[in-house]
């Protein structure tokens, strides 16, 4: 395979012609929630690897100018890549990623050691290794702090180490940074040839109602981030993420490219539409009547509980009224959506809108997620879920990326 050298410099609305914008590179890129959050905090896309060909091919798509390899990481080599691009070692500004986590989040069936999934930072590391950019950004899901009780986290901070980078780790709340959900994600940062400064991770810039409900503590500290007492902002609602989207009926489709239901009522609405001509991606997923009939008496707040016992799925007819307490949920205007996940299906979760009989559609899942209105999704409706469900808040990666980019101008 080969990739060709790109540009080392980009503008953006946020940033000015005579503006640096850094480089980066994403590895495990899905499809390019956190390279468009780095991108909003001034760095360019030099280079991504996706194994999945749609999830790729959405990323080439938002991402003009970045080179897309749909190879298996493992087979890919590094210094060959560098050398395409351009580059020498040390040059590139930040290589970032996240390694999958299915082999370690708590919601796992089983979570292994014997998982290969869980040994590919170690590709990662060799990407490090080969580049040796600036500052390293690892992301993951909470569950990585306590695998293997901290023997995975500790041996990635080693490997940094031994490579010549002072690195740490955070556990941030999306919903601190602006993002209208309940997600976690564990950031681990490098910096090479020092220790990482105190101004690396962000600070909360919200109140939101959220719980960690994962092992929070390593070595002894609290790596969970949480806002000061004399912040006054309160959180993103779900009212204000997806009330301006086209009203539609269960299993609309309507026109590929749909009207604004309004204009925008709120600061997030305001950011997300910039760009944008239109709302893509806003179709209704199809549910059976019996579903559609279940939804009616849910009311906001709600969830399976309010079905008529009559009308239960046969399994849920035996279940206690404390079990699964988000399925069939039917999320409130005022509050915060639940975490995004690959299917925004009734039966998964708190997936009913606040106000239409319908389940999430994708551009509303996406909305939550903090993906601006111009960010199109490739792929079957199924597809498109899972890219927006598997990606990082871009809204929580430019929170990161502002940190970064100001590490790496002082570099």
């Amino acid at each position: 395979m080969a990739w060709s050298p790109v540009s080392l410099l980009g503008s953006s609305s946020l940033f000015g012609m005579s503006e640096k914008r850094f480089t980066h590179i994403d590895l495990f890129a899905g499809a390019g929630g956190l390279s468009e959050g780095l991108s909003e905090a001034g760095f360019h896309s030099l280079f991504a690897n996706e194994v999945v060909p749609v999830y790729a091919s959405t990323y080439a798509r938002n991402h003009i100018g970045a080179q897309v390899a749909t190879n298996d990481i493992r087979s890919i080599n590094a210094d060959e890549v560098r050398e395409n691009l351009g580059l020498v070692k040390g040059e590139l500004d930040l290589l970032a990623g996240g390694p999958p986590c299915q082999g370690f989040s708590i919601n796992a069936p089983v979570r292994s050691n014997e998982d290969h999934r869980n040994h590919l930072f170690k590709d990662y590391l060799r990407f490090v290794s080969a580049f040796m950019p600036k500052v390293v950004l690892i992301e993951n899901v909470p569950g990585l702090v306590s695998f293997e009780h901290g023997a995975t986290l500790h041996a990635i901070l080693e490997a940094l180490a031994n490579l010549g980078y002072g690195a740490d780790v955070r556990i941030l709340g999306a919903a601190y940074y602006g993002v209208p959900q309940m997600r976690w994600r564990t950031i681990i940062i490098g910096f090479r040839g020092a220790e990482l400064p105190d101004c690396a991770f962000p600070t909360p810039v919200f109140h939101a109602p959220i719980r960690p409900n994962f092992t929070s503590t390593f070595d002894g500290r609290n790596l969970v981030c949480t806002p000061s007492s004399n912040i006054e902002a309160r959180f993103t609602t779900v009212h204000e993420a997806i009330g301006d989207l086209p009203i539609l009926k269960c299993g609309e489709r309507g026109e590929t490219i749909k009207q604004y239901r309004c204009d925008a009522f709120c600061d997030y609405q305001r950011s997300l539409r910039q760009g944008s001509t239109g709302v893509f991606n806003h179709e209704s997923p199809a549910l059976s009547k019996l579903n559609i009939e279940r939804m009616k008496h849910i009311p906001p707040g709600g969830n399976w509980t309010d079905i008529p016992f009559e009308m239960l799925p046969k399994g849920m007819q035996k279940a206690r009224q404390s079990d699964h307490t988000k399925r069939y949920g039917r999320v409130t205007k005022d509050g915060l959506a639940s975490t995004i996940l690959t299917k925004c299906d009734p039966h998964w979760g708190a997936f009913i809108h606040y106000e239409q009989d319908r389940s999430f559609t994708v551009r509303e899942a996406a909305r939550i997620q903090s993906f601006p209105d111009h960010y199109i999704f490739n792929g079957s409706l199924a597809e498109q879920f899972a890219q927006v469900g598997n990606a990082v808040p871009p809204l929580l990666a430019k929170a990161i990326g502002e940190c970064l980019y100001n590490i790496v101008k002082n570099y």
